[in-house]
């Protein structure tokens, strides 16, 4: 599923609708350059589990970031300055991954063999100075069955 976004507030709306459906063990991984939207596309889905705004800041240096007063608690991970598998292990990803929370995984690209079976893969690309293609890529049949019911 393709949807192009044409401002930031489009893309944090577009994000905040998703988690409606979104339930506990669910991870969504966030792939794009540096200014895609990664960190906005993550906003809108603590925004859609009910975390209010001022709650919400980017784990750039924090690598996690628990929102733990929404529907649903949230574990929201940059991985940007990780470089290695290990790094990401050590950090105790799977205890997130498989938790009883929604997880939002910005630069997903860098858990190579930790990559879940199943998750929702969101490609986010810079189009012009505002606009933004988003594309949402099922992999496995929870996240079919979720891109089905937002549509």
């Amino acid at each position: 599923m393709q949807i192009v976004s044409n401002s930031e507030k489009e893309t944090l709306n577009l994000a905040k609708a998703l988690a409606v459906n979104l339930r506990r063990k669910d991870t969504v991984c966030l792939f794009g350059q540096l200014g895609s939207g990664k960190t906005v596309f993550a906003k809108g889905i603590a925004l859609g589990l009910g975390i209010a705004q001022e709650d919400i800041t980017s784990p750039t240096f924090i690598l996690i970031h628990e929102y733990l007063k929404g529907r649903l608690p949230l574990y929201h991970f940059d991985l940007y300055r990780l470089e290695r598998e290990q790094d990401i292990l050590e950090l105790g990803y799977e205890e997130y991954l498989y938790g009883d929370g929604v997880s939002v995984v910005e630069w997903a690209d860098r858990l190579g063999h930790l990559m879940p079976k199943e998750y929702l893969r969101v490609n986010l690309e810079v189009k012009g100075e505002n606009k933004r293609k988003v594309e949402l890529v099922a992999v496995g049949e929870r996240y079919e069955k979720l891109i089905k019911s937002f549509k």
